[in-house]
């Protein structure tokens, strides 16, 4: 419930933030009768999330066994993939962010009124999609382990109810936060569990006997850690943890997370040294003659 919580929050806070910066500019560039378009571009977004999701949840019924692991592990792998592209996109793009979308709706403005239905639909549309398959790949982990999907979309409702009131609040000015810091710390720890994720779908594709291995064990510690346990769910619910893992599983984690977390905090570094270096002095600006 944790691990859907924070994938609510971040996805549900960079959306709202994203709102916020479209509706203040408008209001504050006296351009008020625009925003219903904004509004009605961000309903169009969270009715296609909603039924892209509910595709994902009522496709594959009916299915085979094989095919539909073979289809959760497939898509479970593209979640991975959209989720790491979005926490690197999300990193780097956080301090222009502001300036890139008021650009974009001076743009369509310009163009047209109904322009800016598209721009809020594609900038809040996109985290809508990348949220719903994210969490699918979730509700079929504990779907199959709890027989319930309760626990990973009450999180995720939480969490998105959360970042709608923050960002409501950062609206109106009584909030702030540091934000490339939040991005980091959630960023760093979405890495963790998209490794989990990718580690599972892998499972799924063994399962589906799309790839071999699935009973050959890198380590099994089911007595030291029972699936049934309190901490195993806990882990298996956070982390996508199994305590039996195969030799691929393990190592689909392993090649995910550790190349993907090194190269997130170094290029982390490298923004947090280019934004504390002196911005050099034009030349002839000393002030001599």
């Amino acid at each position: 419930m944790l691990a859907n919580f924070l994938i609510g929050l971040r996805e549900g806070l960079e959306a709202a933030l994203i709102v916020s910066i479209l509706i203040a500019y408008l209001v504050k560039s006296d351009r008020r009768q625009l925003l219903p378009q904004i509004w009605i571009g961000v309903g169009i977004a969270i009715a296609i999330s909603l039924g892209f999701g509910a595709a994902l949840t009522f496709g594959p019924r009916g299915l085979t066994f094989e095919a539909q692991e073979l289809i959760g592990g497939l898509l479970s792998i593209v979640a991975v993939g959209f989720v790491t592209w979005m926490i690197f996109w999300m990193a780097r793009a956080a301090r222009s962010l502001s300036g890139e979308l008021r650009s974009r709706i001076d743009q369509a403005a310009d163009a047209s009124r109904w322009s800016l239905v598209i721009v809020a639909m594609l900038a809040v549309g996109r985290e809508g999609l990348e949220t719903a398959l994210f969490l699918w790949a979730a509700t079929q982990t504990a779907a199959q382990n709890t027989g319930t999907t309760t626990g990973p979309l009450l999180g995720a409702t939480l969490g998105l109810l959360v970042a709608v009131v923050l960002g409501y609040l950062i609206y109106r000015g009584a909030l702030k936060i540091n934000l490339g810091r939040f991005f980091t710390w959630t960023g760093a720890f979405l890495i963790v569990i998209a490794a989990g994720v990718l580690a599972y779908g892998v499972h799924d594709l063994q399962e589906a006997r799309f790839l071999p291995g699935l009973n050959n064990l890198a380590f099994d510690v089911s007595e030291a850690i029972p699936p049934t346990s309190w901490y195993g769910t806990l882990l298996k619910g956070i982390f996508n943890f199994s305590p039996a893992t195969t030799v691929l599983e393990a190592s689909a984690w392993i090649l995910y997370f550790v190349p993907t977390l090194t190269i997130f905090l170094y290029q982390k570094r490298q923004r947090t040294r280019a934004a504390s270096r002196p911005t050099p002095e034009p030349v002839g600006a000393s002030g001599r003659k």
